[in-house]
């Protein structure tokens, strides 16, 4: 993707558009409100703690709620030997750059060998550089969008503009020039996280918040230039932007990231945006008729003491009688609200269910203990700002997430990108338990699928560990069962001693009835290893409770890597097997245990675990109980990822590009096998 290529339609030269002057009273009111919060909040050390606070700490629903990744940090006593400069924090936005090490931790000898490995194969990343957040998905005319957060100039956080990709089916992507750059006063120190809305007549809004020429945060407008064009090259920023300010009270670096806006019954468009009043995570509601005049409501949408600043706020409705899912504005019987927010504090995605009362302009849970920000999680990995959309092309709920790096900044800037997005997911509620979501991989993503093997009823007796010939294991879909010997469940003694993923010994750390799983990404000494694993637990009543866990402490024998321990609590009902279906990528590991109840994302980085040293086991690491399992394991092939074509009338009619392939007209879906040479041809040249 050229750096230079700008795909919108800038204003024209002259005076830049400026606020009115009541926003422009607002704007200066609220830099000096802001000023003595901050004041008020280093006189007390920042600790105002309402009365009403939940434990952050329950166990059933947040396992992982002080992982290890914090752990690391907070031990790291001069951050910058590893990491470059940036200026996410004085911004006002979630620190995005790796500060996982300390002065005294030298970076590894990382190879291009190795490097090149890490990229992963049929993830989307852009061709180099840094990305972040997923903006606006959605699915127009034919094509899926993906916007992004995008640095052109460096592998790391900042220069923030708008990527852009397209997509016939989730998988395959043609790059796209930039959407929309920093050149206006109300977005020059950012083109910030925003969302798409259609409207009924098919016209595409697309709100989004810009951070000023004084870093204050505020919302802009911008549409397609030319809304027949299927492909959105060109967007125009209307030329009365900022649609909205932080209101009075509101710090400037608090007040981002709008949603897609949902229809109410009287005809009025409704958006939410994510903000804080002290340490009470919270999000604004606003109407308007024409995404330029906004109207803001009385009270807030939702609020969670001490949970901190909520950003990239999500919220649509899921079904209770169906999997498939709704459009944003659908409401009425059958239906809850999910209310999703990223937790600027502990940079991780929390989400709870509940019931949306459109006349008080209120959300309220269904249960307060597992509330937004102290409740579940949408992944108890690496998993951060993320976004749905509703996919009217299949009548489902799609989830994007940003998949940030755990290695060093010095590795990335060297390897000449960062960062991923997740494989989409589905979304849906989980009918049988009524408080989870289910997410799963998209079912686009089966058409990757190539050769198999199946192992059916492998008995793992007590601290066994068992090879699996699968071939290549470094780009894989494992699909697994596993039953425990009933005697030996019944025999179990009962304990009330508390199991935390987080906290525990990792896939080492031995119990009656667990842990066991795969292991994926190890070599065939295991001296790497990452283990994707269940633990189960006895309660003093007899109860089992089970644990869903990723241990990435033998993941790699660098030492500039992040190896912590996550998961959580997974319900598993009566009658069901333990299940998990697990990708592997290079070096991203995605675990969705239970039909997708709980998931977990990790970034491992081995130094021998690679190419064709990689190896797939199986374990039982349980004092006390055999283990039955049944597996299928798929090669996967690569997704084709690449520029759209330089061709003005194919851009212009935005059918799908064919390429000259040896002589033959080839669709880039119609041979897959072409692809993959393609894909491993390029990995080649890098090397």
């Amino acid at each position: 993707m050229a750096d230079s290529n700008v795909s919108y339609n800038p204003l024209p030269d002259g005076e830049r558009p400026r606020p009115t002057r009541r926003r422009s009273i607002v704007l200066v009111l609220s830099g000096l409100l802001v000023v003595g919060f901050l004041v008020a909040l280093l006189s007390d050390n920042g600790s105002i703690a309402p009365t009403n606070v939940i434990d952050n700490d329950n166990n059933n629903v947040n396992d992982n709620a002080q992982n290890g990744l914090n752990d690391v940090s907070s031990s790291s006593k001069d951050p910058e030997r590893l990491r470059p400069f940036t200026s996410a924090s004085s911004a006002g936005v979630s620190e995005k750059s790796n500060r996982r090490f300390g002065a005294r931790t030298a970076s590894y000898p990382w190879t291009n060998n190795m490097l090149s490995w890490q990229r992963t194969a049929f993830h989307f990343q852009p061709q180099k550089n840094w990305m972040n957040d997923p903006n606006g998905p959605v699915f127009y005319k034919g094509w899926y969008h993906l916007f992004y957060q995008y640095n052109p100039n460096g592998a790391i956080w900042g220069d923030i503009v708008w990527g852009h990709a397209v997509s016939k089916d989730l998988i395959h992507w043609y790059h796209l020039p930039l959407a929309m750059v920093a050149d206006q006063w109300y977005d020059i120190m950012g083109v910030w996280t925003g969302s798409a809305t259609i409207l009924p007549d098919g016209k595409l809004m697309m709100l989004y918040t810009g951070s000023t020429n004084e870093s204050v945060q505020v919302q802009n407008l911008a549409y397609p230039a030319d809304p027949s064009d299927p492909l959105l090259i060109k967007w125009v920023k209307y030329p009365g932007n900022p649609v909205l300010v932080p209101p009075p009270g509101i710090g400037a670096k608090d007040f981002r990231d709008p949603t897609t806006a949902w229809l109410t019954s009287e005809g009025k468009w409704r958006i939410a945006i994510g903000s804080r009043i002290n340490r009470t995570g919270i999000t604004f509601v606003y109407d308007t008729k024409d995404f330029i005049n906004y109207e803001l409501l009385r009270g807030v949408l939702h609020g969670v003491p001490n949970t901190g600043m909520w950003e990239c706020v999500d919220f649509y409705p899921v079904s209770t009688t169906g999997e498939h899912g709704l459009d944003t504005s659908h409401n009425g019987p059958g239906v809850k609200h999910v209310v999703k927010a990223s937790m600027d504090d502990d940079r991780h995605d929390y989400y709870a269910i509940g019931t949306y009362h459109e006349k008080n302009v209120t959300w309220v849970p269904d249960n307060p203990e597992i509330d937004v920000g102290i409740g579940i999680r949408y992944d108890y990995g690496l998993f951060y700002a993320s976004k749905t959309f509703y996919d009217q092309n299949k009548k489902r709920r799609v989830l994007w997430g940003w998949i940030g790096e755990s290695d060093s900044e010095i590795a990335d800037v060297k390897k000449g990108w960062a960062s991923l997005q997740g494989i989409p997911r589905t979304v849906a509620l989980d009918t049988k338990t009524g408080s989870n979501l289910l997410q799963w991989p998209v079912e686009e993503v089966d058409s990757l699928r190539l050769t198999s093997k199946e192992f059916k009823k492998i008995e793992l007796k007590p601290g066994s560990v068992m090879p699996l010939d699968v071939g290549s294991a470094t780009q894989l879909d494992i699909v697994a069962e596993f039953e425990l010997d009933k005697a030996a469940l019944e025999k179990t003694a009962e304990s009330n001693v508390e199991f935390s993923c987080s906290s525990s010994e990792g896939s080492a750390e031995r119990g009656a009835l667990g842990p066991f799983g795969l292991l994926v990404l190890a070599d065939d000494s295991l001296s790497e290893q990452t283990p994707v694993y269940f633990y189960i637990a006895k309660g003093k009543d007899g109860s089992l409770k089970t644990y869903f866990c990723t241990d990435q402490s033998r993941s790699s024998e660098a030492n500039d890597v992040n190896k912590s321990k996550y998961g959580s609590f997974v319900p598993v009902l009566e009658g069901e097997k333990f299940s998990m279906r697990v990708l592997v990528d290079h070096s991203i590991v995605e675990g969705f245990a239970q039909g997708g109840r709980t998931t977990i994302t990790s970034r491992v980085y081995p130094t021998k675990a690679i190419y064709g040293a990689a190896r797939v086991f199986l374990f039982n690491n349980a004092t006390g109980a055999s283990v039955t399992s049944s597996l299928k394991a798929w090669q996967m092939n690569s997704a084709f990822i690449r520029p759209y074509p330089d061709d003005d009338d194919e851009r212009h009619s935005g059918t799908e590009p064919t390429y000259e392939v040896r002589g033959s007209k080839t669709k880039y879906l119609g041979n897959l096998l072409t692809s993959s040479l393609l894909f491993l041809n390029a990995r080649n040249n890098f090397l």
